[in-house]
């Protein structure tokens, strides 16, 4: 009833979790029953351990929260060689985001995580500043993007995903750019940015004074990005941003995308995820819709 494929993907349920707020997935585990996912993807990876950025990186905003973590994380290495070994017999789908400031970082990274066996696929995150042009992130302009998914594919073999930022002027250019260099799937979208100011301070929430903003507050933004963007490319969409219900993750779902993963949600509820599956259930049985597939992408 709820199975969905991403490209060589199969997910039991269209239910993943979005990076960089589930952890690794054992940090879960006493809240929920991890196997029960469609797809768990890990907090975002890079060449080498990386602290992140000073605090405070984190600010509640009205309907969201802004986040400037700076993708703190243990580095490939470590995470090949102790992270995985934890995680890897999860009878789920274990994805690894993964993150770079160079092209030739994002294909290290990759081709590393390209050889542990029980991860089938990663999601590329073109979000990051390309050190060597000027901090402009790869993921802001069509022939960048196309250019670090071509040179990953060349080193990566397995399912391919790549996550967009909504920081751009059209999305869909974006997302045709990384399907025509080699993508296997897109997922959007990433933060938003924004910033928030403590008057009584009289100086920004973040240390980095802007941030990524995620949340309830972004979710007609998404479902109108993943709509678009839906229409515009042949391969399967993976739809976030603001998802805390069933009744949201069925908008992006029949808005066009193939999967959704649900993120800033479980900070509130760390056992929303399996509240979702069991309320995509229950609306299946209630419409009387056998296979969920049937309502992908129906508006």
């Amino acid at each position: 009833m709820l199975e969905v494929k991403i490209h060589n993907l199969t997910l039991q349920n269209p239910v993943m979790t979005a990076s960089g707020t589930f952890g690794y997935g054992p940090e879960f585990a006493d809240f929920i029953d991890l196997n029960r996912l469609g797809a768990i993807v890990v907090k975002g990876t890079t060449g080498e351990r990386r602290q992140g950025n000073p605090y405070p990186r984190m600010a509640e905003t009205p309907s969201g929260m802004l986040n400037a973590v700076g993708l703190q994380n243990v580095g490939v290495a470590n995470f090949c060689h102790e992270v995985y070994p934890k995680i890897k017999d999860l009878k789920t789908n274990i994805i690894v985001n993964v993150s770079g400031s160079s092209i030739e970082e994002y294909c290290s990274v990759a081709s590393q995580i390209d050889e542990l066996g029980t991860v089938p696929a990663i999601e590329l995150n073109i979000s990051c500043p390309n050190v060597k042009k000027g901090g402009m992130g790869f993921g802001t302009n069509p022939e960048m993007a196309a250019q670090v998914v071509s040179e990953v594919r060349k080193v990566y073999h397995k399912t391919l995903i790549v996550k967009l930022t909504p920081n751009v002027t059209s999305i869909v250019d974006i997302a045709k750019a990384v399907q025509d260099a080699g993508a296997n799937s897109v997922s959007l979208i990433n933060t938003m940015l924004g910033m928030a100011i403590d008057v009584e301070k009289r100086r920004p929430y973040l240390s980095t004074i802007t941030g990524g903003l995620s949340g309830p507050a972004v979710k007609p933004v998404a479902v109108r990005m993943v709509w678009q963007v839906a229409h515009a490319v042949q391969i399967p969409v993976i739809g976030l941003g603001g998802i805390s219900s069933a009744a949201d993750a069925l908008e992006f779902l029949m808005a066009g995308a193939r999967a959704v993963q649900v993120g800033t949600a479980n900070f509130v509820d760390p056992a929303v995820t399996m509240k979702i599956i069991d309320g995509l259930t229950d609306y299946c049985l209630r419409h009387g819709v056998a296979d969920i597939n049937d309502i992908v992408g129906i508006i």
